[in-house]
């Protein structure tokens, strides 16, 4: 059963909530890796696009009321976990990682690696994936050891 919808009376109290809550310090996932929230990814993750052009100018009260579960999500060790997609090369990337569990809401982070070789990640997006779930569901599980195998072989190849 998902978590109750954060139901605030204004966009400006959603992004205090955002800032207040994700901002000020990492998450930190079931599995140990601190995800942070940069303020500047509450546009991309709580607008969308009106015309599906991604101009993101329309506030989502649906991913706004669900705010609360991103923590749950990130933190729950039921959540099945998924390769994020890399547009640009139309791959598959183990360094991303898609996270469901309630309804058709999924969390993506980016990940990348400490300097001491451990996982970090960066808060990217939420959404209410309705027509994309299906196709969600057919990416390949993620794979810790996967994520950190390619991350150490773009390290050594100087980041590229």
């Amino acid at each position: 059963m998902p978590p109750k919808l954060l139901i605030l009376s204004c966009e400006m109290e959603y992004q205090v909530y955002y800032e207040e809550k994700y901002c000020k310090c990492p998450i930190v996932t079931y599995d140990g890796i601190p995800i942070y929230f940069p303020k500047n990814k509450f546009d991309h993750a709580f607008y969308e696009s009106s015309d599906r052009r991604g101009s993101d100018d329309i506030f989502s009260d649906v991913r706004a009321q669900r705010m609360g579960w991103i923590k749950e999500i990130l933190q729950s060790p039921t959540a099945t976990l998924y390769q994020g997609w890399n547009k640009k090369k139309k791959t598959y990337d183990p360094c991303g990682r898609v996270a469901f569990e309630y309804e058709q809401f999924v969390v993506v982070v980016r990940l990348s690696l400490k300097g001491d070789g451990t996982l970090k990640g960066n808060f990217i997006t939420c959404y209410q994936a309705d027509n994309s779930l299906d196709k969600i569901k057919q990416s390949p599980l993620w794979d810790k050891n996967k994520c950190i195998e390619k991350l150490k072989r773009k390290q050594n190849k100087g980041g590229r």
